[in-house]
């Protein structure tokens, strides 16, 4: 089976992408080639570096230039596209040339808090405000609608009363960690 060839796009922090390219640093069947940011002072690139994983900033019209970006991702043979807090609309093109090999993660169950202006702290205080029993992260098939794509998986946490926004962050953030690596493992052991 050939190697598969990873692509990471993200826009902060980077804590997902370290931990996916930690995952994967010993796998002989998929390698993380590229971490692509639309932000030049993304953490992420700073950890991705650190690993000696190949970065590349693209600002939005860059991104949105079909020539430019699928160039930057044939000359690393990516074949599949994670999104680990990545804040921008994917570009129909990219859409259709990666329909089904590109995946999307979101702080909450959708459909529930999902779409525009909702990421980050956003979703947390909005399952708060709406005192949820439980909350989690969902994997998506990224489509031409913010988030949503089919579901392809998703992890529940319970939620007390005591919980605050910064607290229901934490107790996301914590399944995150342990479970969408091995999800985006999965994920490709099912996709040719």
């Amino acid at each position: 089976m050939p190697k598969k060839h990873i692509a990471i796009f993200v826009s902060g922090n980077g804590s997902n992408c370290e931990n996916i390219i930690k995952h994967f640093s010993n796998n002989t069947d998929v390698e993380i080639s590229l971490v692509v940011s639309n932000k030049s002072d993304a953490f992420a690139l700073v950890r991705a570096q650190r690993l000696g994983i190949e970065t590349c900033t693209l600002n939005k019209q860059q991104f949105n230039d079909e020539a430019e970006l699928m160039t930057l991702l044939k000359k690393h043979d990516i074949d599949f596209i994670v999104l680990a807090g990545f804040l921008l609309m994917i570009p129909p093109f990219l859409v259709e040339a990666f329909n089904r090999r590109m995946i999307n993660i979101h702080p909450a169950l959708l459909p529930k808090y999902g779409g525009k202006g909702m990421y980050g702290h956003h979703v947390h205080e909005a399952v708060w405000a709406a005192k949820e029993k439980e909350t989690g992260f969902t994997v998506h098939w990224v489509s031409n609608v913010c988030d949503g794509g089919d579901i392809i998986m998703q992890h529940r946490v319970a939620l007390t009363d005591s919980d605050t926004p910064d607290t229901i962050a934490e107790k996301e953030h914590e399944l995150e960690m342990k479970y969408f690596p091995t999800d985006i493992e999965n994920i490709l052991n099912g996709f040719s």
